[in-house]
C-alpha cells in the first residue's frame, strides 16, 4: 500500500503500491494495567516500537463496542468505539478518578489474558465515576459542542444504550413495542427520561475519539499508519439493526425473514448459521448506498486502510430462512457487486483518488467472486497457513503472488505459527520446508522461516501477527472460529515481549527485504 493519494490506484487500476510490511495486534492484546490493552502509554511505547522494527502499518481488529461473547465482529454498533480501550490513567491525569483505588481494583491475576467478567464487573463503575466527576468539573459548553459533532449514528447508539441499560441488558428484540419499533412518541419520551444516561455514552464516545485521534497522530508522525477492519454484517443486537429496520432483509414486526451463515461442507454438515440479518440490497440501491457510504466514511475516520471482512459478500450471500435450526436449506443470493464501490469512489473522490481498502477475500472462491476482486483492483489477501496442502497451483504458494496483495503468514483466525506447525502432518511438513528452504533448520526456528517466505514475496504488502514474531503456540491465538470454548479474544502480549533483540531481528528482515 502507499502513503500518498497521488499515488493509489483508482478502482480497477494496477499501479503499484508501495512495498512494506507490518505487525498485526489488537489493542486489546496490548500489555499494561486494568486487565485490557487500550490506548494507554503501552501503546504508545508500542509505535515506537513498531517504527524502531523497521515497520510501515498496524494492523488492528474492529475498535466498535463488544456485546455479549466479547467479539469485535459482533459489536453494539458500527459508528461506535468501545469503551474498555479508553485509558483510565489518562481520567486519573483529568482528576476524574483516583489512581489507588483503581491500582486496588481486581482486573484479572493473568497478565496474557483478558478477563472480561472482571473489566466487565469494574470498568463501567469506574467509568460512571469519571463521568460524575467530569460534569462537576469539566466544561459544560465544550461538552455540548463535542456532543453535537458526533455521527449521528453515534448518538443513534448512545440513545439505544441508555434504553438497553433501562431493560436490564434485554436486546432490542425484547423491548417494549412501542420502543422496539421506534414510535415516535415513545423515542421522544426516552430520550426526556434517559438524558443523563444518554449523556454519559456521549461522554464515552467523545472521550474515545479525542484519546484514539490522538494516538493515531502520534503513529502518522512515527510513520506508522493504522490498518482497521470493518465486519460484513452487523450484530442482531446491534443500534444498527434497530434503527434502520429497513437496511435488513425484517418483517413488519422487525422480524428477520432470512438470516447470515455459510452452507454446509465437509467440515460442517450443517454449515453455519451466523443468525446475522442479511441486507436489503434492492433498498440501499435505490438509496445509492448512502448508508454503506456513511459506514466507510466513519470508518475511514477511524483507520488509514480499512480491510473489509467477508468481502465476497459483496458478489454472493448465502441467506438462510430465519425459523431455522442450521444452514442446510440456505440459498445464494447475489449482491451489489461493483456497483456499490463505483458509488462510494464517486462519493469519495474529493478526498481520495481510490479507496483505500483491502478485501477479505479468504475462503470460498468462486470465479465471480474472483472477477469482484479483480476489478475492484482493491488489494486481496494470501496466507501462508493455507498454501502447502495441495499443489503447486495453490494461490497462497507465494510462487503464484502478485504485488498488489497483502502477504500474511496468518490471520487472527488462524493459530498461531508454532501451533500450526507442530499439527501438521509429515507429509505437509516436509513440503513446507522444502519449499522454504529449511532443511536445515533447527525446529524451534521453523516460524523464523515462514516468516522470512513471507516478507521475501512479491507481496507489496507484508503482515506478521505478533505471536507470530513471538514465537507462540497455541496460547498466543487470539479467535478459534465457530468455537464456543471461551478463549477467543483473551490473548494479550507481555510487558516487554516486544524486546530490543526482536526488534533488531524484525528491522534487519524489513531491510533485507527492501521493506523500509
Amino acid at each position: 500500500m502507499c502513503i500518498s493519494v497521488s499515488n493509489r490506484r483508482k478502482i480497477g487500476g494496477n499501479d503499484i503500491l508501495k512495498r512494506a510490511c507490518g505487525i498485526l495486534l489488537p489493542v486489546s492484546s496490548l500489555p499494561g494495567h486494568y486487565g485490557i490493552g487500550c490506548f494507554s502509554s503501552r501503546a504508545y511505547e508500542f509505535v515506537d516500537r513498531l517504527k524502531k522494527a523497521g515497520q510501515s502499518y498496524w494492523q488492528i481488529l474492529p475498535l466498535g463496542p463488544t456485546g455479549f461473547g466479547d467479539s469485535p465482529y459482533q459489536a453494539f454498533s458500527s459508528f461506535a468505539g468501545n469503551p474498555y480501550f479508553i485509558d483510565l490513567d489518562e481520567l486519573v491525569k483529568q482528576g476524574y478518578l483516583n489512581a489507588d483505588e483503581l491500582a486496588k481494583t481486581d482486573w484479572g491475576s493473568d497478565e496474557a489474558s483478558v478477563d472480561y467478567g472482571k473489566i466487565w464487573q469494574n470498568r463501567w463503575p469506574a467509568l460512571k465515576k469519571a463521568f460524575l466527576a467530569f460534569r462537576a468539573k469539566g466544561n459544560p459548553e465544550q461538552f455540548e459542542e463535542d456532543r453535537k459533532s458526533l455521527d449521528p449514528e453515534t448518538r443513534e447508539f448512545c440513545l439505544y444504550q441508555a434504553i438497553k441499560d433501562s431493560e436490564g441488558g434485554k436486546p432490542w428484540q425484547e423491548w417494549e413495542d412501542s420502543v422496539r419499533l421506534r414510535k415516535p412518541e415513545a423515542l421522544e419520551k426516552a430520550r426526556d427520561a434517559f438524558k443523563e444516561e444518554i449523556a454519559f455514552y456521549e461522554w464515552i464516545q467523545t472521550e474515545f475519539n479525542r484519546q484514539w485521534t490522538r494516538l493515531k497522530k502520534y503513529a502518522n508522525a512515527a510513520g506508522i499508519e493504522i490498518i482497521g477492519d470493518m465486519p460484513f454484517y452487523v450484530a442482531p443486537d446491534s443500534a444498527c439493526a434497530w434503527a434502520h429496520p429497513e437496511l435488513f432483509q425484517f418483517n413488519e414486526d422487525r422480524k428477520p425473514v432470512r438470516v447470515a451463515g455459510c452452507p454446509p461442507d465437509y467440515f460442517s454438515p450443517d454449515g453455519q448459521f451466523w443468525g446475522n440479518p442479511v441486507y436489503d440490497w434492492e433498498y440501499h440501491r435505490k438509496t445509492g448506498y448512502a448508508w454503506w457510504i456513511s459506514r466507510i466514511k466513519y470508518a475511514l475516520s477511524l483507520y488509514d486502510y480499512v480491510r473489509v471482512d467477508h468481502f465476497r459478500g459483496f458478489d454472493e450471500y448465502y441467506a438462510i430462512p430465519a425459523e431455522n435450526k442450521n444452514a442446510r436449506n440456505g440459498k445464494w443470493e447475489k449482491g451489489p457487486g461493483m456497483e456499490i464501490f463505483r458509488e462510494m469512489q464517486d462519493q469519495l473522490s474529493s478526498k481520495y483518488s481510490t479507496l483505500p481498502i483491502i478485501a477479505e477475500d479468504l475462503g470460498l472462491m468462486t470465479e465471480s467472486v474472483l472477477k469482484l476482486v479483480r476489478d475492484s483492483g482493491f488489494p486481496a489477501m494470501k496466507v501462508l497457513e493455507f498454501a502447502y496442502d495441495s499443489d503447486n497451483r495453490n494461490l497462497y504458494l507465494p510462487h503464484n503472488y502478485i504485488r498488489n496483495c497483502v502477504a500474511y503468514t496468518g490471520t487472527h483466525d488462524n493459530q498461531p505459527l508454532m501451533g500450526w506447525i507442530c499439527g501438521m502432518n509429515k507429509d505437509t511438513r516436509l513440503h513446507m520446508i522444502r519449499y522454504q528452504g529449511g532443511e536445515h533448520t533447527p525446529e524451534n526456528d521453523l516460524y523464523w522461516d515462514c516468516i522470512r517466505t513471507v516478507l521475501s514475496s512479491i507481496a507489496d504488502t507484508a503482515i506478521i501477527p505478533m505471536p507470530d514474531y513471538l514465537g507462540l503456540g497455541d496460547e498466543g491465538r487470539i479467535n478459534t472460529p465457530s468455537s464456543v470454548n471461551g478463549n477467543n479474544w483473551k490473548w494479550r502480549m507481555k510487558e516487554n515481549a516486544f524486546s530490543d533483540d526482536l526488534i533488531c531481528h524484525c528491522d534487519m528482515l524489513s531491510g533485507l527485504y527492501g521493506r523500509k
